[in-house]
């Protein structure tokens, strides 16, 4: 007897994505493998791979693309950033995922380099985001996704400044924007109504990251200037030693969220997994995204 798939009994299937980072040692790598072939059944639009805040994972990142391409069914899009580079090398390095078969990739400025206090361009590189996609435009006609910042990008002058720049990431020919993580829904919504309101009628697909660690969550929010409320604090308050428990508010807060977002009309995500899979594979479920099952 065959049992039809949960999505066909759903109203809607949500579109999801999924972010993983190039592992730095043989068991990192067997815990990346173990979560992207848990999470492959629930046939995300893409995967995407981290290049590292300052360009420095590149041959990581480079590896792991070839393995899902070479091992999956998955489309990979890896990201491509303009940090320690020039130009010719960015073009070269598109050029070789263009003969790989790779048609998405995911266009950031990236981060300052280790010893830099503040962004400088390459003297020979992509000055910035923008620049970059209308270089990746140019080597082959790539779906490119781009960042966006519901709660302002933190060396944005303004909020404004940081929506011209989206505007102009889109104009070079990026073709959808996923957000920073956030906890607020109510940011996104905001957000979301501002892009309308200046002409931006590309998706923007927000970006989820399932809590695995509160001290990590807190360094990684500092870093890109998003908000933690203080409501999160207090769910997580006297948990540092209770992995069980906090497992189990990271996915309660998570679903309320994207319940939320859905209930707004929302119906793609991007999951910052962190190589893990456990919370993300119960939040999509929670969405309706689920494997197929069939049975003899």
């Amino acid at each position: 007897m065959k049992h039809s798939s949960a999505s066909s009994v759903l109203p809607h299937r949500p579109q999801v994505s999924f972010e993983f980072f190039p592992p730095q040692s043989p068991e990192m790598e067997l815990k990346l493998w173990d979560s992207i072939e848990r999470l492959s059944v629930l046939r995300p639009r893409f995967v995407s791979v981290t290049y590292g805040a300052d360009g420095s994972t590149r041959e990581r990142t480079h590896s792991a693309v070839r393995r899902i391409l070479g091992e999956t069914d998955l489309t990979a899009a890896p990201h491509l950033t303009c940090i320690g580079a020039s130009r010719d090398q960015v073009d070269a390095i598109a050029r070789e995922y263009w003969d790989m078969g790779i048609r998405h990739i995911v266009a950031l400025r990236g981060d300052p380099e280790k010893d830099a206090p503040t962004y400088r361009p390459h003297k020979d590189g992509y000055a910035y985001a923008a620049d970059l996609v209308a270089g990746l435009k140019k080597v082959g006609d790539f779906e490119i996704s781009v960042a966006a910042y519901p709660e302002v990008h933190p060396e944005a002058n303004s909020a404004q400044s940081d929506l011209d720049s989206l505007k102009r990431k889109l104009n070079a020919g990026a073709s959808r924007a996923i957000t920073q993580f956030f906890f607020n829904v109510a940011d996104y919504l905001r957000f979301r109504d501002a892009c309308a309101a200046a002409g931006i009628d590309t998706e923007i697909v927000p970006g989820i990251l399932p809590i695995t660690r509160f001290p990590q969550l807190e360094r990684f929010a500092a870093q890109c200037g998003a908000s933690v409320p203080s409501w999160l604090h207090e769910r997580f308050e006297g948990l540092n030693d209770d992995a069980e428990t906090r497992q189990l508010i990271s996915a309660n807060v998570a679903i309320e969220q994207v319940k939320l977002l859905q209930s707004e009309g929302i119906d793609e995500f991007h999951f910052y997994t962190l190589n893990r899979s456990e919370l993300t594979f119960a939040i999509c479920h929670a969405l309706g995204v689920r494997s197929q099952l069939v049975a003899a």
